[in-house]
C-alpha cells in the first residue's frame, strides 16, 4: 500500500489559519477563585493587548451556563460574582474566554477558554476577622468577650446577611489568649458570641484574640482569619508601664520647678519682712531718761 505524500508548503497552507486564529487570542492563566464572607472574585493573568478580550462563563455543576454582564468582552482581569452564585451549596465551575474585543469580530467557532477549579461558597469562602468588645467584671473574676459576627456580601430579603445568619449553631468562635508580655498562650472554644472566661488571675493583664471556628468544614478551611489583639487592664502596673519616659521626665521637671518657685517666693517674703523690720527699728527715736 501505498502513502499519499502531500508537499510541504500545501500542508503549512492547510494548518497555518487554523494556527493563526487561536494563536491571536491567548488563552487566561491563574484563573483563581478569592472569596470571603461570600464576597467572590474571579481572578486571572495576563492583562489583554487590544487584540482581544475576556469573557466570564460560569455554571453550577449539572446546570446551564450563565454570563455577569459586567464580565463580556472585558479588559478587565477581575470578575465579581458575589451576586451570581445564589446557591451557596453548590459547586461552580468558571471559564475565562479570550474573544475578540467589543465591537469586532472574528472567524472563530469556539473561543480559547481556561476553566477554574471548582468553588463552593459555602464550603470554601473565608471568613474575615471579626470585631469583638471586652469587659472586665467589677471584682476582677470575669473576662467577657462580646463578639460581633462578620458581614457578608450576601442579601436576603434586603437584609445583609452576618456569618451566623449562614452558618447557624454550626460556627463557633475560638479565643485565644495570654498574660500580657508573656508567650504562654492558650485556647477556649465558644458556641455562642458571649464568651466569659473565669480561670484568668486577678489584677492581671491579659490580651486576647478571636477567630471564627466551623468545624464541619474541611481542615483547611475551617479557621477563619484572626482579629485584631485587645488587651485588659493591669491593676498593678508600674508607673513606667503606665506612662512614657516622657510624660514622666516632664511631670518630675513641673514638680521641681514648682518647688523651686515656692522656695523663691518664700526666701524673698522673708528678705522683704526682715528689710521692713529693720528699717521700722531704724525710724523709732530714743526715750528720754
Amino acid at each position: 500500500m501505498s502513502t499519499i505524500r502531500l508537499p510541504a508548503a500545501l500542508v503549512i497552507v492547510l494548518f497555518l489559519p487554523a494556527s493563526s486564529a487561536s494563536g491571536s487570542y491567548p488563552r487566561a492563566q491563574n484563573v483563581t477563585w478569592k472569596s470571603t464572607n461570600f464576597k467572590t472574585i474571579l481572578t486571572w493573568e495576563p492583562k489583554p493587548s487590544a487584540d482581544y478580550s475576556y469573557t466570564v462563563e460560569f455554571f453550577a455543576v449539572g446546570g446551564d451556563k450563565q454570563r455577569n454582564p459586567h464580565c463580556i468582552r472585558s479588559s478587565a482581569t477581575v470578575c465579581d460574582l458575589s451576586s451570581s452564585l445564589t446557591d451557596l451549596n453548590a459547586y461552580y465551575t468558571a471559564d475565562v474566554l479570550s474573544e475578540p474585543p467589543l465591537g469586532a469580530t472574528s472567524d472563530l467557532i469556539e473561543f480559547p477558554h481556561t476553566s477554574s477549579p471548582r468553588f463552593c461558597p459555602y464550603k470554601d469562602s473565608e471568613i474575615g476577622k471579626p470585631d469583638f468588645k471586652l469587659e472586665v467584671s467589677e471584682d476582677k473574676k470575669k473576662t467577657t468577650l462580646y463578639v460581633t459576627d462578620p458581614l457578608t456580601a450576601v442579601f436576603k430579603g434586603g437584609h445583609q446577611l452576618n456569618i451566623r445568619d449562614i452558618f447557624s449553631d454550626k460556627l463557633q468562635y475560638m479565643v485565644t489568649y495570654r498574660k500580657n508580655k508573656s508567650t504562654g498562650k492558650k485556647t477556649h472554644i465558644s458556641k455562642t458570641n458571649v464568651i466569659a472566661l473565669t480561670n484568668l488571675d486577678r489584677g492581671e493583664s491579659y490580651c486576647f484574640n478571636v477567630q471564627a471556628y466551623i468545624p464541619s468544614r474541611g481542615t483547611n478551611k475551617q479557621w477563619g482569619e484572626l482579629s485584631q489583639t485587645q488587651c485588659s487592664n493591669d491593676d498593678n502596673k508600674s508607673i513606667f508601664e503606665v506612662y512614657s519616659v516622657g510624660v514622666i521626665a516632664a511631670a518630675i521637671f513641673l514638680i521641681l520647678l514648682l518647688i523651686g518657685l515656692i522656695i523663691t517666693v518664700t526666701v524673698v517674703c522673708c528678705k522683704r519682712r526682715k528689710k521692713a523690720l529693720k528699717s521700722g527699728k531704724e525710724g523709732v527715736p530714743l526715750r528720754d531718761v
